[in-house]
């Protein structure tokens, strides 16, 4: 099998898994677990993984003038990433969630542009433009009247500011792969997540209360921590070594499908109108988007 075969493979693996972590995740908050405390086991847990990992990996040492780098990537990849995405989730919905997710890709587009110098086509400014209509218009016009408009709204810009720490984070994380193997890079950006965030999140993490977890929720937080946070940013990585960053984010227009089917199916939330014509400004915006074939 090709490495870029593999590196396809683990990108839509990725987001096939945190398509279903819109859900389990909002099903976690808040009785089982406050945000903070989510947070903190989020970067702790897959820290220790990807640590443990590295006992059976070769050790390289960073240079230098990257820990700057490393940095800037925990900060919008491990920080404020997925902070706004907890925030946003327990005071939005899932489907809001995943809906929204899939501006990411059209942020990484302009940030390609001013970072990177991408060269700019017309379509890709229409489909930029289309797409942030139909983004907006779920965080401006879209409420469920089982919660309270003014959360929702909240919840949403949460979730948008989500969208765009993780594009910044895609393309800046993508230097650092072609330097070093992913274990390395993981392993030091979720220590340096785990020390970011231990100030406001710690305490409360020590504060879950356990006793009340049943077996579904212990393997819930497990989905949370294994598998939406290890084995997604490792296997995006893993793309981002052969892919291009707008290539790998193009994948996270499959969360939405995924999330809403989930998100239906289990009861946690339901298809409206507005979700139908939303997503489809957002569809239309990433197919003008990504009409222009690339190499990777």
């Amino acid at each position: 099998m090709n490495t870029r075969l593999l590196a396809i493979i683990a990108a839509l693996t990725a987001t096939s898994i945190f398509g279903l972590n819109h859900t389990i995740t909002k099903n976690l908050m808040p009785f089982y677990i406050s945000p903070p405390a989510l947070l903190f086991a989020r970067v702790a847990g897959a820290s220790v993984l990807f640590w443990i990992l590295s006992l059976f990996s070769k050790n390289e040492k960073i240079e230098k003038k990257d820990w700057s780098k490393f940095l800037f990537c925990t900060v919008f990849g491990m920080s404020v990433n997925m902070i706004s995405a907890i925030k946003g989730l327990e005071l939005s919905t899932p489907i809001n969630s995943s809906i929204i997710s899939t501006i990411s890709p059209i942020i990484v587009f302009i940030i390609s542009i001013i970072m990177i110098k991408e060269k700019v086509i017309k379509t890709r400014v229409i489909g930029v433009a289309i797409g942030f209509i139909g983004a907006i218009s779920i965080i401006l016009i879209n409420t469920r009247t089982y919660i309270n408009p003014e959360d929702i709204r909240s919840g949403n810009l949460f979730l948008l500011l989500n969208s765009v720490s993780y594009a910044i984070y895609l393309v800046a994380v993508r230097s650092l792969t072609k330097k070093y193997s992913v274990i390395t890079i993981m392993k030091w950006l979720f220590l340096l997540g785990v020390i970011l965030n231990a100030p406001f999140s710690i305490q409360q993490f020590l504060d879950i209360p356990w006793q009340v977890y049943d077996r579904i929720t212990f393997l819930k937080l497990g989905f949370v921590i294994t598998g939406a946070t290890f084995a997604v940013y490792l296997l995006n990585v893993y793309a981002l070594k052969t892919l291009k960053a707008s290539t790998v984010g193009m994948f996270i227009y499959l969360q939405p499908i995924i999330g809403i089917i989930y998100a239906i199916t289990s009861g946690s939330d339901v298809l409206k109108l507005t979700d139908i014509i939303s997503i489809s400004l957002v569809l239309t915006g990433i197919y003008l988007v990504s009409l222009k074939k690339e190499a990777n």
